[in-house]
């Protein structure tokens, strides 16, 4: 699986993660955490005052047979638990409210965060592996908020008062009691080190598995066509093993602290039992307090046992938060520099000056690039897949940085003005259709947000989709499906013509924008990008000939240096490379 970040991997201390969570995150709640401990308190102190509660039932009620003390004792008895269900109730939902808080705040700032970052990560990354972060990461953090830290503090208060009970009751026979408590220590700290670990390697195979599932359901088309369904089901097969070994590793090494507790607990009960019992036989101690002292003990260890299995859960529950904090650790690395301005458009002429570009770990993909894209007029790129046009076309929006050279939109270097008015000036249409789970409405006036109704079917128009989008069901209400499924190819080209139309930028990028259209349906797309090309500064890159061979100019690119440069004619007579591209592509009449 691919990085996620481009800084070294950094580890994250327990304290770290729990710390950033609450300065981060728990600080805006604080006034429901306070309200939250004090319940928290309340429960812990009824939680130990049924072991007090114990003492004079056995003395007053069962040997002394007090029958005065019968109801007052058993009232009591009522009013904690009621005490104690009331405050666990307003306790949970407290919590649980700063929980979710927490939650949709982490969630919020994640997005914000990866929304900025470059592209180059969106596409080393798969989208699975990122859902991965919003759902199971994210949860496994809600568990850790609303139930592991909360339980944390219960269960550490309760045990504070029991051992206070027992030390009240008889300070010798808790210290024998309590003698086991140094020896879990260790062994449970490090069953947590290795929980870190294990659950981290869970959470890397569900993001695995995560992005297997959206791949499957995405291309489920080709996988019937090829008659693939077998060795896909085998695929996500292999993964749900994978997770189910790590998940059960994980689920032993958490259990792992369970046999030593009861163990060490059963040692510590038999030794007060036979020390205790030994003193109430020979009359140094009464009965109600020896029974009150090891009902306190016993209920002990049943916080001590949850404790112990609390820290494993947690050291799980973080491993997530390391995951989600490295993600928003991560520092984009295309951004403003401090003197940025914004950009100024005059004509909107592109120069591209001695440019050299590289991605990481690939060799160079442009070299030595020098040329000018005449304002308001239509350049088109051309040549074999892979030398270099779609990179050229990403250099001018900034999506990535030149390795060396300038990018200059009238004498304007692109890396020195702001990112916001760089891409506000410019509108791209792609081969790769992106349409939202929307309405057509929305999906246009995504080019200009706030856009009027009067707008958005001018631009329809202007693109040729008005027609159709008045055919569907409720016209511009009509919910076009996820990324457009239920239109054409050629409708939803349409519509992001449409979108480019409405942003109404000075420079348009057109990336192979009719490749995957039949001839009608690029008949009507042509004749909406003419209407969208007139008086804007064009770049496009087409495979075809025919779409391109009236441009102003046109470039032929191979392996990431320029070969030729002219109008189809004067390619024609000067390229060799180009006559001949023309030849296997276009008519006679076409090339002539």
């Amino acid at each position: 699986m691919k990085t996620e970040s481009s800084s070294p991997t950094q580890s994250f201390f327990t304290s770290t993660l729990i710390k950033r969570l609450i300065q981060n995150y728990a600080r805006p709640y604080f006034g429901h955490l306070i309200l939250a401990a004090v319940t928290m308190i309340i429960v812990a102190l009824a939680s130990v005052a049924p072991a007090k509660l114990i003492e004079p039932i056995i003395n007053d009620i069962f040997v002394a047979k007090k029958a005065t003390m019968l109801l007052p004792v058993t009232l009591m008895v009522v009013g904690v638990f009621l005490v104690k269900g009331i405050a666990t109730y307003i306790e949970s939902v407290l919590t649980g409210h700063v929980g979710q808080r927490i939650i949709a705040d982490l969630q919020k700032d994640l997005f914000n965060h990866l929304i900025l970052d470059d592209l180059e990560f969106f596409q080393n990354t798969t989208s699975g592996n990122l859902v991965s972060h919003f759902t199971n990461d994210v949860n496994k953090l809600n568990t850790a908020v609303t139930g592991t830290l909360t339980n944390l503090c219960k269960d550490g208060l309760t045990l504070i008062f029991f051992i206070l009970l027992m030390f009240y009751q008889d300070w010798l026979l808790a210290s024998i009691a309590l003698f086991v408590l140094p020896i879990a220590i260790f062994p449970v700290i490090r069953i947590g080190k290795r929980m870190r670990k294990v659950s981290g390697n869970v959470q890397e195979e569900m993001a695995g598995f995560t992005s297997l599932l959206s791949q499957a359901f995405q291309g489920m088309r080709l996988i019937k066509s090829y008659g693939l369904e077998k060795i896909e089901a085998n695929r996500v097969s292999h993964h749900v093993e994978q997770i189910f070994s790590r998940t059960l590793k994980a689920t032993r090494m958490k259990s792992a602290s369970h046999p030593l507790m009861e163990f060490l607990g059963g040692v510590a009960i038999g030794i007060v039992i036979l020390y205790g019992g030994n003193e109430v036989i020979q009359g140094t101690q009464n009965p109600g307090a020896f029974f009150s002292f090891i009902t306190a003990l016993i209920m002990t260890y049943e916080p001590l046992k949850r404790l112990a299995n609390l820290n494993a859960n947690l050291q799980e529950q973080l491993a997530s938060a390391e995951r989600v904090f490295k993600l928003m650790d991560r520092r984009p690395g295309i951004v403003d520099i401090e003197s940025a301005q914004d950009i100024k458009i005059n004509k909107g002429k592109i120069d591209f000056e001695n440019i050299d570009f590289a991605y990481k770990k690939r060799s160079d993909v442009l070299n030595n690039i020098t040329l000018s894209i005449q304002a308001g007029k239509t350049t088109a790129l051309v040549g074999p897949s892979g030398g270099g046009k779609s990179t050229l076309l990403n250099l001018i929006p900034r999506f990535y940085n030149v390795t060396r050279g300038q990018v200059k939109i009238d004498e304007q270097d692109v890396s020195k003005v702001t990112l916001k008015s760089l891409r506000s000036c410019i509108a791209l249409v792609s081969q790769e259709i992106i349409l939202f789970d929307d309405s057509v409405k929305a999906n246009i006036a995504f080019g200009r947000p706030g856009a009027s109704d009067e707008q958005i079917i001018d631009a329809a128009k202007a693109a040729a989709a008005h027609d159709f989008i008045m055919a569907l069901p409720q016209g511009y209400d009509t919910q076009i499906g996820e990324n457009g499924t239920s239109l054409s190819g050629g409708q939803r080209q349409r519509l992001s013509i449409a979108r480019a139309m409405i942003k109404d930028a000075p420079i348009l990028l057109l990336d192979e924008p009719t490749s995957a259209l039949d001839t009608a349906s690029e008949q009507k797309v042509q004749e909406a990008l003419r209407t969208l090309m007139k008086g804007r500064t064009t770049l496009i890159i087409a495979h075809r000939l025919s779409t391109v061979k009236d441009a102003d100019q046109i470039i032929l690119i191979d392996q990431g240096i320029i070969k030729a440069i002219g109008t189809h004619s004067e390619l024609l007579k000067t390229s060799k490379q180009y006559a001949l591209l023309s030849q296997s592509q276009l008519s006679e009449k076409e090339v002539a």
